[in-house]
C-alpha cells in the first residue's frame, strides 16, 4: 500500500507518523516537538465527519474500505475527499489506488502510538 505524505514533524526516522512520537502523558511532560506531533494527530480527529470516516474504514470488513463504500456521511463527495486527505496527512489512514477507486485502511502503528500516549505509565495507577 502507498503511504501518503505526512507532515514532517509527525514523521520520525522510522517512517511512521507517531510510532515513537510521545510517551504516555502520565509519564512526563511532553516536550515541544512531541506536543506538536500529538496535536496534529488529535486535530485530525477533532472533526465529527473525520471520526465517522475513520470509524467507517476501521469497522469495514477486512479492515479496508473503498471510498465508494464510506462516502455516505452527510456531506458532498469533495468534502469527503478533503477529510480523507486530512486523515492521510496525519498518518491515520493508508491509501492505495486500484483502478479508478482509492481504498483506505487505518494505520495500526499510528493508532497504537496514540493508544500508548493516552495510557497510564507503568508503575502508576
Amino acid at each position: 500500500m502507498t503511504r501518503m505524505k505526512a507532515p514532517p514533524t509527525a514523521k520520525p526516522a522510522n517512517g511512521h507518523g507517531a510510532e515513537l512520537c510521545c510517551p504516555p502523558l502520565s509519564e512526563r511532560p511532553l516536550n515541544s516537538e512531541e506536543a506538536d506531533v500529538a496535536a496534529q494527530l488529535f486535530k485530525a480527529l477533532g472533526d465529527p465527519i473525520r471520526l465517522r470516516l475513520l470509524s467507517a474504514v476501521a469497522s469495514h470488513r477486512e479492515g479496508e474500505a473503498c471510498v465508494c463504500d464510506i462516502s455516505d456521511v452527510g456531506v458532498s463527495q469533495p468534502t469527503v475527499s478533503h477529510h480523507l486527505r486530512k486523515l492521510r496527512e496525519a498518518g491515520l489512514l493508508i491509501s492505495e489506488r486500484r483502478g479508478t477507486w482509492i481504498y483506505y485502511r487505518v494505520d495500526p502503528v499510528t493508532l497504537a502510538a496514540m493508544e500508548r500516549m493516552l495510557s497510564v505509565a507503568s508503575g502508576r495507577a
